[in-house]
């Protein structure tokens, strides 16, 4: 049937070969989008890491934290750990400190400050971990126009192809409508781990800074106590 043969057919399913025979502008598109897969397989492992790792190791702190008999001990032995919870607790007992440390206390303001200096650190700290998820957001969103423009534009090339081949056979049909369909299929791709990563990685980005406010409200608590019984 018009000398198109199952064993081209399958030759042509090849991603290899779709690309081999794409226009320019195709291979440049399927480039791009095959470059922002990379990237974003590489910004999801790596993130999906750190909120991991980061996640375990704020409530192994904050169990610790519960137990200890005092604080100003645990602040000097734990202080430098290298986790959320530890960064909120050493700017709240640091911004203690320097309220304290004179005869008279400004209770309010003390408070006040405690609560500023944990929000900042809770803030810093979500900040430095949702770098680069904008990424994710971006390729998920563009990804699928980009390799949309890529089979336009391949399909634009076979209808040329048609026009100067004055045929409508699957045999010079078919090449043209491959390529531009598989740049689609490129940017969706990229497209679709990206969007789901993202809303993933956000999920767990929230109730790690959930847990965060609520840890820092405990220990603004804990040292309001403080405050009170101090003279």
């Amino acid at each position: 049937m018009g000398g198109f043969e199952f064993g081209a057919s399958e030759s042509l399913m090849n991603p290899l070969t779709l690309f081999l025979q794409a226009d320019i502008v195709v291979k440049l598109v399927m480039i791009g989008l095959l470059l922002a897969s990379i990237w974003t397989w590489a910004i999801i492992i790596s993130h999906g890491r750190k909120i991991g790792g980061m996640r375990k190791r704020s409530e192994r702190f904050e169990r610790d934290f519960w137990r200890a008999e005092d604080i100003d001990r645990f602040y000097d032995a734990r202080g430098g750990d290298d986790n959320s919870a530890a960064k909120v607790f050493s700017a709240g007992l640091s911004e203690w400190r320097r309220s304290t440390k004179n005869g008279t206390i400004d209770r309010p303001g003390t408070r006040q400050r405690l609560a500023t200096a944990m929000g900042a650190a809770v803030a810093a700290e979500m900040d430095k971990l949702t770098d680069r998820l904008n990424i994710l957001a971006t390729v998920g969103s563009v990804a699928p126009f980009v390799g949309l423009f890529g089979t336009v534009w391949g399909i634009m090339r076979a209808f040329t192809d048609i026009a100067g081949q004055a045929s409508t056979s699957l045999d010079v049909v078919a090449p043209g409508i491959a390529e531009a369909l598989f740049a689609t299929a490129l940017g969706l791709f990229a497209a679709i781990p990206a969007v789901i990563a993202y809303n993933r990685l956000t999920h767990g980005l929230n109730r790690l800074e959930a847990r965060l406010i609520r840890y820092a409200d405990g220990l603004h608590a804990t040292l309001s106590h403080e405050l009170e019984a101090a003279r």
